[in-house]
């Protein structure tokens, strides 16, 4: 089979006069989309990242608030104080504690509801609840 002579102008290899340009809206589409993931997966640690902060912070202050010489209101203020150097005081607004019978035990709970963080840390008041228990010894 006997190849074709090039025609004038066109050089072979090169892409066609109506497919120039093509590489660059595909690395722009492609850019864009893979920066838009990028970021939601950002966005998704950081939702976990504060979700485990504050189901640490409820536990550590119940287990706080447990011992012999305290009480709910020192479990509270231990929560309240946690959460304010780990992450944002904004996110201590809403914290209550009382006695819960969990399994037949008697446990103190300490329950926090804090914003969901949906744009960096801003996002919709009281949309996560988190509750840390520790087990009364009195």
């Amino acid at each position: 089979m006997a190849r074709s002579a090039p025609r004038p102008g066109v050089q072979p290899g090169l892409p066609r006069e109506g497919e120039r340009g093509s590489a660059v809206v595909d690395f722009v589409l492609v850019g864009g989309l893979l920066t838009m993931f990028f970021l939601a997966i950002i966005q998704l640690t950081l939702v976990l990242h504060v979700r485990n902060t504050l189901i640490d912070a409820a536990a550590s202050g119940a287990r706080y608030g447990t011992l012999a010489d305290r009480n709910a209101a020192d479990a509270e203020q231990r929560t309240r104080s946690l959460i304010g150097m780990a992450l944002n005081s904004g996110f201590a607004e809403q914290i209550s504690t009382r006695e819960v019978n969990l399994q037949g035990m008697r446990t103190l709970e300490v329950t926090v509801r804090s914003p969901l963080p949906v744009i960096g840390l801003i996002g919709p008041r009281d949309m996560l609840e988190v509750k840390g228990h520790a087990a009364l010894q009195r």
